[in-house]
């Protein structure tokens, strides 16, 4: 079965895992071994292919495919967080967007036009399931990330929209949603502890992304039927008033991730 971050808006994207730990490794601050468990997190495994010089089928493990970047010039990575209409974080060609717009998710490289997008695979029963992870890497176009902000520009839009957001949900009365909105604002609680980012990255970053975060799952609940507005008409006008906040959110994942890239830059 093949999943998208949309799957589960609580879950950090693999593309992010593979850019801050990939960043942290490129910039001297963690070993390659603790970068490579770090993106694999609870995976069965990850494995690359296509990279430059690669056999055709040729597979590599996280560890030595990483080096194998840095040996070719990379110098750092981005992610691109890509739906519907609104190609973020991604500069073409038209086939490797297509990849990444269906992934939901994708990384490049900086200093070499490469890009790796991920196919998931889950098996197993439900509530004991793992995943496989092939990163296909191939070439992407030399050009700025489509609609990227910089870190202080996601900072200040992401403050208005934290209010904007605070006000909309009070409005469509998702606070009084009952037990099931309750059991999901605590599943999101319980997750914002986990540790954000890796290391070597500036605390904005970090402030940045677990607002992103908070917005995304506050949105992910207003979206899926708690609240007042049940109806289907209702329900469509929700996701329209809330559309924007969610681009918000998004732009403001990919910049805090980019980060340790861009803030050197």
């Amino acid at each position: 079965m093949l999943v998208t971050p949309a799957d589960n808006p609580f879950e950090e994207p693999r593309s992010g895992r593979l850019t801050a730990w990939g960043n942290a490794l490129l910039g001297g601050f963690v070993p390659p071994d603790n970068a490579a468990a770090a993106v694999l997190g609870e995976d069965e495994t990850h494995r690359v292919t296509g990279l430059p010089g690669d056999e055709p089928g040729e597979l590599h493990g996280l560890t030595w495919a990483l080096g194998r970047l840095r040996v070719l010039g990379v110098t750092g990575l981005r992610l691109a967080l890509p739906s519907a209409g609104h190609p973020l974080g991604l500069t073409g060609p038209a086939a490797f967007n297509t990849r990444a717009l269906a992934a939901g998710e994708a990384v490049l490289a900086v200093g070499v036009p490469l890009g790796l997008v991920p196919e998931v695979e889950v098996f197993g029963p439900a509530g004991d399931q793992s995943a496989t992870v092939l990163w296909r890497c191939s070439t992407v176009n030399e050009a700025p990330p489509a609609d990227v902000p910089s870190l202080h520009e996601a900072e200040r839009e992401l403050a208005d929209g934290l209010r904007e957001t605070t006000l909309l949900l009070t409005k469509l009365d998702v606070a009084g949603a009952g037990p099931e909105a309750l059991r999901a604002l605590e599943q999101y609680r319980r997750r914002g502890h986990a540790e954000l980012l890796a290391p070597g990255y500036p605390p904005r970053a970090v402030r940045v992304l677990e607002s992103a975060r908070q917005i995304s799952a506050l949105l992910s609940i207003a979206l899926s039927g708690h609240g007042a507005a049940v109806s289907a008409s209702e329900m469509t006008a929700r996701r329209e008033v809330l559309a924007p906040l969610r681009r918000t959110a998004r732009r403001a994942q990919v910049a805090a991730y980019n980060a340790l890239v861009d803030e050197r830059a």
